[in-house]
């Protein structure tokens, strides 16, 4: 019993709105970019493999950005006024594409805003995770404002659009990157914490684990097959007739059923090993990819194949979480979790949109988004054979 007040003392300390206002903005972004982004450029008059490479570079930003600037706040000890120096830098970066519509300098503009957009999430979450402390099975309740940011975006853009275009999209994006900066000004940083660990197993040895690069190998997989779905799904939409609205009710389904992947998740691995929900997702990717590409001309086969976002990101990602803890320790967990973010997020996407751009008009959108069913099925094969039945994926 004595422990409790403390406890609940340190809970009621944790600024969870102004750590959730961040969540709000950041994703709000994402919902702009990720959905209309592409369509925006397609006005401007760039082919679909420019498309592609502008949204490959934009994740490869993602490879090395978040771990450098990991290093700097983690050397200086300041975390949250190295995040607002790399939000400031991003909404600033970020104005020349207000005028620029060349495809040559759209590509250094996105590459120049991008880092410093892409390192200032993973360094928020460690921000995040260090003011909840021995709370931090809260935090999908702060996360939770990313996911509410994000439909309100895409649902409020899916409809501007039927009426005014997609001109104003950068507009929209820098007064976005701008509240995501001044949300930072009222984040405090986290108490310092010393942690321990008895585990001191090398790196290097640890990486070179089988179970650990099936791991890494099936989240590169995974996330490279959701290539062709984030830079080309609201193009492919638009091109068989969907509305504005329409794409932007889809996305937010998509992202609705994540939210209730994410809340349910603690009950259902109390019923269902994560091996198997593992499995399970990266098959059910199959089945997502292969509806979208060959079903798109019925809605309601498009409905059912964005409530399997639950399953190709949400069950991926949350399974993702409990095996860095266990291959990684805590004594590496940070560099685990850079790694992670980095192959898939990163590398993974960046590989799956320059290759969705690059084969998008020359085999068509339904061979684009078969080779992403196969890149997930492929993923499930490295996963069953690799990682086996061991106890991290058991419980």
């Amino acid at each position: 019993m004595s422990d409790t007040p403390a406890f609940s003392k340190s809970v009621q300390s944790v600024p969870y709105r102004r750590l959730g206002a961040f969540y709000f903005f950041y994703f709000a972004s994402l919902g702009a970019l990720l959905p209309y982004w592409g369509l925006y450029l397609q006005s401007r008059g760039l082919s679909a493999h420019q498309i592609g490479m502008v949204m490959a570079l934009l994740s490869a930003t993602k490879v090395a950005a978040p771990n450098v600037l990991g290093w700097i706040a983690d050397y200086t000890g300041r975390p949250v006024a190295w995040v607002r120096i790399a939000c400031l830098l991003a909404a600033v970066l970020f104005l020349p594409l207000l005028r620029v519509s060349a495809y040559g300098e759209i590509l250094v503009v996105t590459l120049a805003f991008g880092v410093c957009w892409s390192a200032a999430l993973s360094q928020f979450e460690a921000v995040t995770l260090a003011h909840l402390g021995g709370a931090a099975h809260r935090y999908p309740w702060i996360r939770l404002w990313g996911s509410v940011g994000f439909i309100v975006a895409v649902l409020s853009l899916g409809m501007g659009m039927d009426r005014l275009g997609v001109d104003y999209l950068p507009r929209v994006l820098a007064v976005l990157l701008g509240l995501i900066w001044l949300s930072v000004q009222f984040v405090p940083d986290p108490a310092k914490k010393v942690l321990a660990s008895d585990d001191r197993t090398p790196w290097r040895q640890l990486l070179w684990q089988r179970p650990v690069i099936a791991f890494l190998l099936a989240v590169f997989l995974v996330q490279a097959a959701h290539g062709p779905y984030y830079v080309f799904y609201s193009i492919y939409l638009e091109a068989h007739g969907y509305s504005g609205l329409v794409i932007g009710v889809l996305w937010s389904l998509g992202v609705v059923a994540e939210i209730v992947l994410f809340i349910t998740f603690p009950f259902l691995v109390r019923w269902i090993s994560l091996r198997g929900l593992w499995l399970a997702a990266m098959l059910l990717g199959t089945v997502r990819w292969l509806t979208i590409g060959f079903g798109v001309a019925r809605l309601e086969v498009l409905l059912a194949a964005q409530l399997l976002h639950a399953a190709t990101f949400a069950v991926n990602h949350a399974v993702a979480m409990q095996l860095l803890r266990h291959y990684f320790g805590t004594r590496h967990q940070g560099k685990g979790q850079a790694l992670y973010s980095s192959l898939s997020f990163g590398l993974g996407s960046m590989v799956g949109s320059y290759l969705a751009g690059a084969y998008w008009q020359a085999v068509g959108a339904q061979w684009v988004y078969g080779a992403a069913a196969a890149a997930s099925l492929l993923a499930f094969l490295v996963a069953w054979l690799g990682s086996g039945r061991q106890e991290a994926l058991s419980q």
